[in-house]
């Protein structure tokens, strides 16, 4: 990595970033032209195709070798400057942290807001099903993410943060029409079930704790954590509501379907092998609200 043209490093990574050859045109202030024939040289240089000239643009595997490498190398450049009193040194900190919905909804604004406010740390907060934040970090898209896997993405650290436990939950009057006329397991296969995507497979999980048979009826897709809960509460259909959030937002009128079969999902933290004062800090931060509201 020594001998590529920093320049054209950065370059990629603004492309990356922005999505088009016009846009990190726009950033970098030069023309499309000029970005589109840095990448090239710098395509040369490796002997690899680095970027599928898409819109947005998209990575190859070699690709996101180069583009972590520019992030990182972004980072120590802010933090070195920031220690020598260079001209940049006292520029916000740029962090781009995966995390999954519900965590967002619920705990994980409020521990980005205990990071100390010096320096200023600006965030690019990707919302990704938990089973696929790791791939972020893969692409080296994100320095940082809220995951479900133990196992370290390559060049990062995993420090646990708890459980979201979820429960089933649905109105009584959803309850009364659908699930009372006959036993739980038959009655889920023709009852509504609201998802929150198709990567969500929570409710899925849930049905198979029940039998092996077990499957759901009709299927709503409502994908954003807010209206996830609005649209079980508003008699939409059953779903998966984790537990802080109902204690956030009051039960209300809803009702657990089978209070013996809470569904918990692993949380985990992975981060850079950075030497970031700033990502340590955020990751401190994180690891210590999720030690208070997580089970």
């Amino acid at each position: 990595m020594t001998d590529l043209p920093l320049d054209h490093v950065r370059t990629l990574l603004t492309a990356v970033d922005e999505g088009t050859f016009e846009a990190a045109a726009r950033a970098l202030h030069v023309t499309p032209s000029a970005i589109s024939q840095r990448i090239k040289a710098l395509e040369q240089r490796t002997g690899r195709v680095l970027l599928v000239r898409s819109k947005p643009v998209r990575l190859t595997e070699s690709g996101t070798a180069v583009v972590r490498f520019a992030r990182q190398l972004a980072a120590l450049e802010r933090d070195a400057a920031a220690e020598l009193g260079l001209p940049g040194g006292d520029e916000p900190v740029a962090l781009s942290i995966a995390v999954n919905a519900d965590s967002l909804a619920t705990w994980f604004l409020a521990a980005l807001a205990s990071v100390p406010k010096d320096p200023l740390v600006c965030y690019e907060l990707h919302r990704e099903d938990q089973d696929y934040t790791d791939q972020l970090l893969r692409q080296g898209l994100v320095m940082a993410a809220v995951s479900s896997s133990p196992q370290p993405v390559q060049g990062c650290i995993v420090r646990k943060l708890g459980r979201m436990r979820y429960r089933a939950m649905a109105t009584r009057s959803f309850v009364d029409r659908w699930l009372s006329q006959a036993p739980l397991r038959q009655a889920l296969s023709s009852a509504p079930v609201v998802i929150f995507n198709r990567k969500d497979d929570l409710q899925d999980r849930f049905l198979r704790r029940l039998g092996p048979r077990v499957t759901s009826g009709p299927r709503h897709y409502v994908p954003a954590s807010e209206a996830f809960f609005e649209a079980v509460a508003a008699g939409f259909g059953w779903g998966m509501l984790p537990d802080i959030q109902v204690v956030e937002r009051g039960s209300g009128d809803l009702v657990e379907v089978a209070p013996e079969h809470p569904v918990d999902v692993p949380l985990y933290w992975q981060q850079w092998k950075l030497g970031s004062p700033a990502l340590a800090a955020v990751g401190d931060a994180v690891t210590a609200t999720a030690a208070r509201v997580l089970n």
